[in-house]
């Protein structure tokens, strides 16, 4: 991370009560009031720097004291205060971190070169242009700070330069990467790796807003650079960062419109996430569009986008795993713990497309071999879920129906799961 150090005075603000000033032999003849701080400065430092300063103060009455309010400046106090220091020399340190509320406070107080050379404004877009731009976590820390102040950043063009470097900087061959960036994948150990992985800047801007998330990853799609697997991955990782985790039991059931606002933003990111998979097959995994069907039965999504999961979840069926296919349910009204429903929705959307595909004299064909290997994971599966007590028998029966007559070269792995279910649920 990048700082710039500006000012070589020591800092001499001090607070009593709700009041701020600053140590000085000169008695104080300016007070501005922002919400409910008030500080008691002088003239000669801000006025040279400050050109709606100067303006307030010549149209006062008052000559000598002077008040101004100033409840709307971007930033609040905090940022006011930094320009308030730099105009009486006091250090101050500049970073990602508080750039924004700065340079949106000294555009506010018309800190230009057309009032003083060598103003604050000056040196903020030097920094902001040889530093932050030219930073990877720089440009990312700055883009999400924008949040406080959207419009701002967005009239001064601060959101789209962020978004542009972050950009250039995903595109750019992982051979030429030289920036610090996160990447904690299991088994990976950064000193020991001799080159830089491809998904390398995927953690990074996972911790994003939404919205400035889905700018990022729309314009990486727009230029048909990177592969479809390298866009999958990334909504992988957001989708870990901030979607909830049902895999392994049902949510607590809450309420209050503090969950609901909740739920209602991890819908907008799921919906999100599902409009930019790739269209390509594979570009996701199919264990990672079960978990998203998963979660979108928990937060109720839109039926437009659970029908889109189950197209794409049918279309990788064969690629799927019992591990995959293990979730809880996400109905309140279910005694059981498997969404064995799930299941049987993806697996109706894979035979539909079976089916449509299938000619008369399929013995040797593919489809045929793919059809058997479907057979066998929902042996595999009834196998697991035959396990729950209270898992009803019309579910699994419903299940290992809809497979065609083709399906199963032996009936053993249907025999298993009988077993099974006949086992945990002993007949006195």
């Amino acid at each position: 991370m990048k700082f710039m150090k500006i000012g070589t005075k020591p800092d001499t603000f001090y607070t009593e009560e709700a009041t701020r000033t600053v140590i000085s032999d000169i008695p104080s003849d300016l007070t501005i009031r922002i919400n409910n701080i008030c500080y008691l400065l002088h003239k000669i430092p801000l006025l040279p720097k400050c050109g709606l300063l100067q303006r307030l103060c010549c149209d006062s009455d008052n000559s000598g004291f002077v008040t101004i309010d100033l409840h709307d400046i971007p930033g609040g106090e905090d940022a006011f205060e930094l320009c308030a220091k730099f105009c009486y020399g006091i250090t101050i340190n500049l970073s990602a971190h508080n750039f924004i509320p700065a340079f949106c406070a000294a555009k506010f107080l018309k800190m230009t070169e057309s009032i003083e050379k060598g103003n604050f404004v000056l040196k903020l877009e030097a920094f902001f242009n040889s530093c932050i731009l030219e930073g990877w976590k720089d440009s990312i820390v700055t883009l999400q700070t924008t949040i406080k102040l959207p419009e701002w950043s967005e009239n001064l063009g601060i959101i789209r330069r962020c978004i542009d470097s972050i950009v250039e900087k995903i595109l750019t061959s992982p051979a030429k990467v030289s920036w610090s960036y996160t990447y904690t994948r299991p088994g990976y150990i950064k000193k020991h790796q001799q080159s830089v992985p491809k998904d390398w800047w995927t953690e990074d801007i996972s911790d994003l807003d939404i919205d400035f998330f889905r700018c990022i990853i729309t314009a990486v799609r727009s230029t048909y650079i990177l592969p479809p697997q390298l866009i999958g991955e990334a909504l992988h990782v957001y989708a870990c960062r901030w979607l909830p985790d049902t895999t392994k039991s049902r949510p607590p059931q809450s309420s209050g419109s503090r969950t609901e606002e909740s739920k209602e933003k991890s819908r907008r990111i799921l919906e999100f996430i599902v409009s930019m998979i790739p269209a390509d097959r594979g570009s996701v995994s199919i264990g990672f569009l079960l978990r998203l069907l998963n979660i979108a039965n928990y937060l109720g999504v839109s039926p437009v986008t659970k029908t889109e999961l189950i197209r794409r979840a049918g279309l990788q069926f064969e690629e799927a795993t019992v591990d995959d296919m293990l979730f809880p349910s996400q109905l309140s009204s279910d005694q059981h713990f498997y969404d064995i429903d799930l299941v049987a929705a993806v697996m109706e959307s894979y035979l539909v497309l079976w089916r449509r595909q299938s000619p008369a004299s399929a013995e040797n064909s593919h489809l045929l071999r793919s059809i058997r290997k479907i057979g066998k994971l929902i042996d595999s599966y009834l196998q697991v879920v035959a396990r729950d007590v209270n898992m009803p028998i019309s579910k699994l029966v419903s299940l290992a129906e809809a497979l065609p007559d083709s399906t199963r070269e032996d009936h053993d792995g249907l025999y298993k799961a009988i077993n099974i279910y006949l086992k945990v649920r002993p007949i006195y």
